[in-house]
């Protein structure tokens, strides 16, 4: 074995194509991975900033004009609070309303939620409701809530928020939650649903689920006329075109492990090729095929290595560049978000490097089995 080592390191590769191509293949893998971690993380957080990660809500909700209100605080509220993955519980007010700028409408979602701001009629719109309007931060929003009779609020705008994420027509604004229940007309314990937030790794579909059997085997008949939906049930085409994306990751993965699999294979080749006699002389010298397979292992290993180094030190590089300053937009009416969004995870980075690592190493080592037909009386005699 230690000759093996000893024997690989004098031997070169020649094969620097190659080893540009396994860093060039492992710089799209580790970038492409990143960007599907980062669009899922903009997803979640902009889904769960609209609705929470699950929402709890009475049945007859959206049956009317006039919302209708469920209690502050649920009897289960502390056994909901107990289950795995669940971070917080957000008390929320819901109205959708109609804004008017001169002549611009707009349709808007008023979400009314504690803390905020300290004076009343106070709102933060986001930024493509300030460029729609031609609003900005001191101005005045005059909203129309249609219901049995049109009620009218005029908001001053204290804050231009960024939309994380745009999912319809209907755009966000915050307000506090005590001018949506006067507007209402409820008491301070009525609220229109409890936003519940979940851990990043939670999964909302078995906490929703969880969270529907406490209620509906609780003796509270309030609790058991409440609904339970997860953010995947209430936005599933944003979900679907993250799994086609995940799927696009993996297609990438496997492309990018074959190219550079082969262009190591051929450096490889050429340089089993140029090393016939040398082959020869350590057969002759009494090396067995496995030990002469594993010394071009070796030197192919330590190749894959050193390209997989480079393209994983340009690949965060990159992503470093592109989190803080956000070089490559998007168009948010297709993506959903306004730039490409990168986040760099190790649990997912380092199963992706070491899946590629492995599925090229497979390949070299198919291609070192070409040592076994080098028949050493042949080399050394043409030597």
């Amino acid at each position: 074995m230690v000759a093996e080592r000893f024997i690989s390191r004098k031997l070169k590769f020649q094969g620097n194509l190659a080893a540009v191509a396994i860093a060039v293949s492992f710089f799209v893998i580790i970038v492409a991975v990143a960007v599907s971690g980062g669009f899922r993380t903009a997803v979640r957080e902009g889904v769960s900033a609209l609705s929470g990660d699950v929402r709890i809500e009475p049945y007859a909700s959206s049956a009317g004009a006039d919302p209708s209100p469920m209690p502050l605080h649920l009897p289960s509220e502390q056994a909901i609070r107990a289950l795995p993955g669940v971070a917080d519980i957000q008390p929320a007010v819901i109205r959708p309303g109609i804004v008017k700028s001169g002549e611009t409408v707009h349709g808007v979602v008023v979400k009314g939620i504690p803390g905020q701001a300290d004076s009343t009629l106070t709102v933060s719109i986001p930024n493509r409701l300030a460029e729609i309007t031609g609003l900005g931060v001191g101005d005045d929003l005059v909203t129309y809530f249609v219901g049995e009779k049109v009620r009218v609020r005029k908001f001053k705008i204290t804050e231009i928020h960024r939309d994380l994420i745009e999912v319809d027509d209907n755009l966000l604004v915050y307000a506090r939650m005590e001018d949506l229940q006067r507007l209402n007309g409820w008491a301070e314990d009525e609220i229109s649903c409890l936003d519940v937030r979940l851990t990043a790794r939670a999964d909302r579909k078995e906490v929703a689920g969880r969270i529907g059997h406490i209620l509906l085997n609780s003796d509270d008949p309030v609790e058991s006329n409440l609904y339970i939906s997860s953010s995947e049930d209430r936005y599933p085409q944003i979900f679907d075109w993250l799994g086609l994306l995940d799927m696009n990751v993996l297609v990438i993965l496997i492309l990018m492990t074959v190219v550079a699999g082969f262009n190591m294979v051929s450096g490889l080749l050429i340089m089993l090729l140029r090393n016939i006699p040398t082959i020869g002389t350590l057969k002759t010298l009494g090396m067995s095929d496995g030990a002469v397979g594993r010394l071009f292992i070796r030197i192919g290993a330590r190749a894959v290595l050193k390209g997989m180094l480079w393209g994983n030190a340009l690949a965060l590089l990159f992503c470093l560049v592109q989190g803080t300053t956000h070089l490559i937009p998007l168009d948010p009416a297709n993506y959903f978000v306004s730039w490409v969004p990168v986040k760099v995870d190790l649990l997912w980075i380092l199963p992706a490097d070491a899946a590629a690592f492995a599925g090229i190493l497979l390949l070299v080592w198919l291609a070192s089995r070409v040592v076994v037909a080098v028949d050493p009386a042949k080399t050394v005699k043409a030597d």
